[in-house]
């Protein structure tokens, strides 16, 4: 099964902290773990919401608010895409996981849908390729 483990973002990552040397290098040997084992698929660390914007869809309409955004606790400052065999197997290789922050941390582990002939992943999945082909760079 995939995995998606989302890190929470702090006060401190919101205001663009970077990590020490020291929790970078322990970062670095977790993430090197992760991947010898089959494990780690994607990561990222994420800029601060000030540097973010957020669309906001109603109905047809559309809005772009600029960040950044003030409810920190439901805020991502990182995350991992991770195949493992099982939910107690997700929970065991983050509870091995050095703190992310330097102060109390929620890490969040969510099941990604297995795409399905007709289900909403396969329809999402299509949709996305579709634009990612015809859309200019957002990089």
């Amino acid at each position: 099964m995939r995995v998606i483990v989302m890190v929470k973002a702090t006060k401190s990552s919101e205001a663009g902290e970077m990590p020490d040397q020291k929790m970078l290098s322990e970062m670095g040997k977790y993430n090197e773990e992760l991947v010898k084992a089959g494990i780690m698929l994607a990561g990222e660390g994420l800029h601060p919401s000030s540097r973010g914007k957020r669309v906001r869809f109603s109905g047809t309409e559309r809005s772009v608010i600029d960040g950044p955004f003030t409810e920190t606790k439901e805020l991502i400052a990182g995350f991992w895409l991770w195949q493992v065999k099982s939910m107690d197997e997700a929970v065991e290789w983050l509870k091995r996981c050095p703190n992310p922050h330097n102060e109390m941390t929620d890490v969040e582990i969510r099941p990604v849908p297995i795409a399905h002939t007709g289900s909403y992943a396969t329809t999402n999945s299509a949709i996305c390729s579709a634009v990612n082909r015809s859309s200019p760079s957002l990089t």
